[in-house]
This record gives structure tokens, sequence and C-alpha cells, in this order.
């Protein structure tokens, strides 16, 4: 698949990777990860600015995630059912899809972004499960931070060995995105535990 993609990227560059990353946010079925590794492999020979590639591929994902979200917000579960096959998101894969984040919650939307499937159709899902806006945004954004950190790392990094690499990080990229979600969820917790104590000390309702 890289390989594949070497024309495309040689072609349009920088708009690849931000067109791609976008498509694939979204629930269209191309290979977004796929294009900003090797944006990131591209930066590495210096044939492109690993900087605008990461910039690129973070605001692409989030854009795309946001697009989607409108996408099952307005447009609800119908629109999703009659039109979700064209981009492989069925009734079944749907309804497993929202139990999960029902069961998980807004934290869900971080791991999402390294699992395969999930990573295309979270935005969607969250539309239409009715959750705010402002808090699918804030963890979108750190998800999508942290998965292009960790492929434009890869990339950019790997060099010739990219091959290997990338067979050996997606074997364990779910449970490094699994551990920054308990830290981050931990972190919040704690910030919350930690202003209700406050609140008590000061004689304010919790």
């Amino acid at each position: 698949m890289l390989h594949t993609l070497e024309p495309t990227l040689n072609h349009y560059g920088y708009l690849a990777v931000a067109g791609l990353v976008l498509l694939e946010d979204f629930g269209v079925p191309v290979p977004g990860e796929t294009v900003l590794i090797l944006g990131a492999v591209y930066a590495g020979t210096g044939r492109l600015n690993i900087v605008l590639v990461a910039l690129l591929g973070f605001l692409a994902a989030v854009t795309g995630d946001n697009i989607g979200f409108a996408i099952g917000h307005l447009g609800g579960r119908r629109l999703v059912e009659r039109y979700g096959r064209y981009i492989l998101l069925t009734p079944e894969r749907l309804d497993r899809a929202t139990g999960f984040f029902e069961r998980r919650g807004a934290s869900i939307i971080i791991v999402a972004r390294f699992i395969e499937g999930l990573r295309q159709a979270n935005g969607i899902i969250a539309g239409t499960t009715g959750m705010h806006w402002a808090r699918f945004l804030l963890f979108n954004a750190i998800g999508a931070a942290l998965w292009v950190a960790l492929w434009a790392s890869v990339g950019y990094l790997s060099g010739n060995h990219i091959t290997s690499i990338y067979h050996t990080v997606t074997r364990y990229d779910l449970y490094f995105a699994v551990a920054v979600g308990v830290v981050l969820v931990g972190l919040i917790a704690r910030r919350v535990l930690r202003s209700r104590a406050e609140r008590a000390r000061h004689g304010q309702p919790t």
C-alpha cells in the first residue's frame, strides 16, 4: 500500500495527505493513515516538511471527523442506514459501534482513532448518538493529535525500515491508545475530585 501511494503523493504532495486523511475520517474507505505515514517518510528524506505534514494531517483529521459528526447529527440513523453501505457502515456495524460508544463514554473517541473501522466511523456514530458537539470536538482533537504524533514520528524516523516498523506498531497501537485513554480519564477524574473537594472546603455546593 505504501508503494502504491507513491505516484499520488509525488503528484499532489501535501494535498494528497490532507485530502485522503479528511476523506477517510468522515467514512470514505481511502488509505488516509497510510498516506500520512508515507508523507512523514518523504519528510524524513527531505522531500516534504514534517511540520506541515503533521499539521495538515491533524487539521484534516479533525475536520473529517466533524463532517462525519454533522452527517450523523443532522441526518440521523435513517440516513446512515440508507447510505452507510457505500462507506462499509452496515446497520450491524453501526449497532455494535454505537453500543461500544455508549458503554465507554466520550473517552472512546480518543481510542477509536487507533482502531480500524472505528476511526472512519466515530464521527458519524457520535453524531447519531446525540453526543454534545463541544465534548466530541475536545476528545476528537486529543485523539487526532496523538494519532498524528504517533504515525508522523514513525514515518519520519523509520527510513527504509518503514514496512517492518509499521507491522510492529500496528500490533500495539490499540494498547497505546488504551493506555493514553486511561491516563487522560485518570487526570480528568483527579481534577474533578480536587475541584469538588475545594468547593466543599469553602462551603459551596458540589
